[in-house]
């Protein structure tokens, strides 16, 4: 009894270390075949198979010198046909992966690069296009939809569009009250395009607006029945010379009508300029 005691240990220590060594084993051929199967795999243009392979070589340190040069070959042309695939931020992933191992070349750097810039410019086109969302999706591939420091692109494509967005708000507001000179000067403030045509409709009744004030106004004066009214037509000269000038359209309003003696004054909805 005391021998089958002993004996038993034996034998599961004995069944353990055999099964560890098996693992060992199989693990080791695998290790072995892996080279070749990275080589046959980027052969065939199993682009994925030689990536997996390439990587799991990598992480072997006594093996991993045998893997840079097809790992490379295999992420550069992934990515490039990820690149065509239009899927950006998987591309750049795996090609800044490249640049960043032992087996990059100059190359490869200014492919990055490129892809960067390219990105970078479709976005922009997309958000003069008015697609805000479409150029800031395009900008997280590359790191510029967003900052802490609210310096990125991104950022400033946001603003932008806030601005814009604000200023056509006011100028409608503005539109509805009838000040049609402090209308204009809001929209005349609007510098992205998309948001330029989305004003334009409104730019035009605007104009109109302004148009029928300067005809009441020339109508008054013919008649003398508003002697203490600025003239209309000197009015529009000043203001005219001051816009030339660079100051904004309400400003030049405001300016042209104390230049002449006036005082900008709410005549109902409307803004004049009155002695």
């Amino acid at each position: 009894m005391a021998l089958r005691r002993h004996r038993l240990p034996r034998y599961w220590l004995g069944l353990t270390l055999g099964l560890v060594m098996v693992g060992i084993g199989g693990t080791y051929l695998w290790e072995r075949q892996l080279p070749e199967r990275l080589r046959r795999a980027g052969q065939q243009g199993d682009l994925e198979a030689c990536l997996r392979y390439g990587e799991q070589l990598s992480a072997l340190r006594w093996m991993g010198e045998q893997a840079p040069s097809e790992l490379a070959e295999c992420r550069r042309s992934r990515a490039r046909q990820l690149w065509h695939q239009q899927a950006w931020a998987q591309a750049l992933g795996l090609q800044l992966q490249l640049v960043n191992s032992t087996a990059a070349t100059l190359g490869d750097r200014q492919q990055l690069q490129r892809w960067e810039d390219n990105l970078q410019q479709m976005a922009l086109g997309r958000f003069q296009q008015g697609d805000l969302n479409g150029a800031l999706t395009l900008l997280g591939a590359i790191g510029e939809n967003h900052k802490s420091g609210g310096n990125s692109l991104g950022d400033k494509f946001r603003e932008v569009w806030n601005s814009n967005r604000y200023q056509l708000e006011r100028a409608r507001k503005l539109s509805d009250q009838e000040r049609w000179w402090e209308a204009v000067d809001a929209l005349n403030r609007i510098d992205h395009p998309w948001w330029n045509r989305q004003s334009k409709a409104l730019r035009q009744t605007v104009e109109a607006g302004i148009n029928r004030l300067k005809g009441q106004e020339r109508e008054h004066d013919s008649h003398g029945s508003l002697p203490h009214t600025v003239s209309s037509d000197q009015l529009d000269i000043q203001v005219q010379q001051r816009i030339a000038k660079g100051l904004d359209e309400w400003t030049a309003f405001q300016d042209a009508c104390r230049a002449l003696g006036g005082t900008v004054v709410e005549a109902g909805p409307e803004s004049a300029c009155r002695r």
